[in-house]
């Protein structure tokens, strides 16, 4: 939590899913939140995705990935980069 308030911007890293093949990035968390609203970017093995007021908004992906594919890795709804 004090990482998070003390920082300009918050980073994540992690994989796009679970071992089983479910979603990580999700629409709404099911742990407390310390710090709620401070992720910036998401970095994962498959793509690069900004946090925006206006939704998730996907700015990289790995080679052979398109956005149909992606969103069905994950949950909340993703918007191409204009």
């Amino acid at each position: 939590m004090d990482l998070a308030a003390g920082s300009r911007e918050v980073r994540v890293l992690l994989e796009h899913t679970t071992k089983e093949g479910a979603p990580r990035l999700l629409k709404e968390c099911r742990y407390p939140l310390t710090a709620p609203q401070c992720v910036s970017r998401i970095y994962t093995n498959l793509a690069v995705i900004d946090v925006t007021p206006d939704g998730l908004v996907v700015r990289e992906m790995v080679e052979g990935m398109d956005l149909a594919g992606l969103q069905k890795l994950t949950e909340p709804k993703l918007q191409p980069r204009q």
